[in-house]
């Protein structure tokens, strides 16, 4: 086994990661790091489509239930943890297989980013860290950010103040968004072979409505009023993710469920086509069809063997 190479198996919502994930690291001895920006929390089960024990069947799983629902988790530290899960599978002799759909992660796995190479000006930096600390400042930078560098932005959660400050800082130094800087880019320590998961939209889409019914039925309401009962604010991060900003108004007797469940439906429809939309930008994926007969066979000689012919996939 190649100790740098490590699997990655991503798609839209719905689309069979969980069981096909499985089936190979059963066979192949793999442990999974899991790569859904909402399965970290903890107490978010329903509406984030954790697996269960018994859907794991056994397989170590990493990265889930790792911060708590009122907790800010920018992608540098998932980048972080997840490398530091990386090291200790394969250091035990298993292979690391990263599944989720969350493609901002699997980029910072990929093209890693650096903080620059250019110097530091005190002034500037004492000038941001002063706005950080006014109320509503950690925003206001955040919002700065995003106007000269959005790619950098969508990278940094609101609270990872200390890397806001220093994108701003080289912008203000350079006039170069940061993403920009010929440094950006940095070696990542692992090889990432990756397959996306896909299917027809009509089939994909009436995938995702049943799992919200099921959800319902799990008791997702239920959940999210449990969460905001237990203090957990309903701007938080994590209350903000598809799945639970749509039933805060619910739980609090301000929309129907009628309406919830249309809302909720056309986001998540709208979320798995960003999510396939996301993943034809990355380079070197082997696209299968997720309910294709042959689809566990494929995803298998593409890792194993590396066979298979890596596509920007179809639009969906």
């Amino acid at each position: 086994m190649d100790k740098n190479e490590c699997w990655v198996l991503t798609g839209p919502t719905a689309s069979g990661k969980t069981a096909l994930s499985i089936r190979l690291a059963r066979a192949h001895q793999c442990e999974i790091i899991c790569m859904d920006s909402m399965q970290i929390y903890r107490r978010m089960n329903i509406g984030t489509a954790k697996p269960t024990m018994d859907e794991m069947e056994g397989v170590p799983h990493h990265m889930i239930d790792v911060a708590e629902p009122d907790e800010a988790f920018s992608v540098a530290r998932y980048q972080e943890m997840a490398e530091a899960c990386i090291a200790d599978i394969h250091s035990r002799g298993k292979r690391a297989l990263l599944v989720g759909g969350t493609g901002l992660y699997l980029r910072a796995l990929r093209q890693p980013m650096a903080m620059g190479d250019v110097s530091a000006d005190e002034a500037i930096r004492a000038e941001l860290e002063a706005i950080a600390i006014e109320n509503g400042g950690k925003q206001r930078l955040h919002d700065m950010l995003e106007a000269v560098d959005p790619v950098t932005a969508a990278r940094l959660h609101v609270n990872d103040s200390r890397r806001v400050i220093r994108a701003l800082e080289v912008y203000r130094l350079t006039g170069l968004p940061f993403s920009q800087q010929p440094q950006i880019q940095t070696g990542s320590r692992y090889q990432y072979r990756v397959a996306t998961l896909t299917m027809d939209r009509t089939t994909l889409y009436q995938r995702v409505e049943k799992r919200i019914d099921i959800m319902f039925a799990q008791g997702l309401a239920e959940e999210v009023r449990g969460l905001l009962d237990s203090g957990v604010p309903a701007d938080a991060q994590a209350m903000k993710a598809i799945g639970y900003k749509e039933l805060v108004p619910y739980v609090r007797g301000e929309a129907t469920f009628e309406e919830t469940d249309y809302l909720l439906k056309l986001n998540t429809r709208h979320y798995a086509k960003r999510q396939l939309t996301w993943m034809r930008r990355e380079p070197d994926v082997l696209w299968v069809d997720g309910l294709a007969p042959d689809a566990y066979d494929r995803l298998e000689n593409w890792y194993v063997h590396g066979v298979g012919d890596a596509t920007k996939g179809e639009e969906a």
